[in-house]
């Protein structure tokens, strides 16, 4: 009997990308298979099974994916938080470091109510730098985070322990050694 797969299992690595001494992890080869893709769907879910949960929060690009498909089992509603500049109407936006730069991404001011549940998705956790601009929008508009699901972590680059001194939960599939 050939041995039981893991979501780790399906998630290829491309070395120097996007560039030299960088070694990627490409969630795309777990999206594009059925069992894999189920599997990690259900994973990042079990942690928060019978928690009330009103809203999905997706951050750019790949945790628009999770999240979506996250959203539909919940059957509750998902919101994007997206680069600067690709919302259209009124958004509040955070700043963030970057390893070599800053960003800014941008929620709807009017996506969570206050108080609404949110679960927070992405597909990697490295410096923790986006999660934490995506949970101070959130925090921003009032919602209440109950978790921060992630399908990667990188634990090298701590983002889990920046994530977790916020005082989230932080749930992950696998780790990865490296960057």
């Amino acid at each position: 009997m050939p041995p039981t797969r893991t979501v780790k299992d399906y998630i290829r690595t491309i070395v120097d990308f996007p560039h030299e001494g960088i070694m990627f992890r490409d969630v795309t080869t777990l999206f594009a298979d059925p069992r894999g893709f189920r599997m990690a769907i259900d994973q990042m879910l079990n942690p928060y099974a019978g928690m009330e949960i009103d809203m999905v929060v997706g951050l750019e690009a790949r945790g628009f994916i999770l999240g979506g498909a996250i959203a539909h089992q919940l059957s509750v509603g998902f919101v994007p938080v997206r680069k600067k500049g690709k919302l259209p109407g009124a958004v509040i936006s955070e700043d963030y470091q970057l390893e070599y730069g800053e960003a800014v991404v941008e929620i709807h001011d009017d996506a969570i109510e206050a108080g609404d549940k949110v679960l927070l998705v992405d597909d990697l956790l490295a410096t923790g730098g986006t999660a934490e601009a995506g949970i101070k929008l959130i925090e921003r508009l009032g919602g209440e985070i109950v978790g921060c699901a992630f399908i990667v972590d990188l634990p090298e680059l701590g983002g889990r322990k920046r994530i977790e001194a916020l005082g989230m939960d932080v749930h992950t599939l696998c780790e990865f050694d490296g960057a």
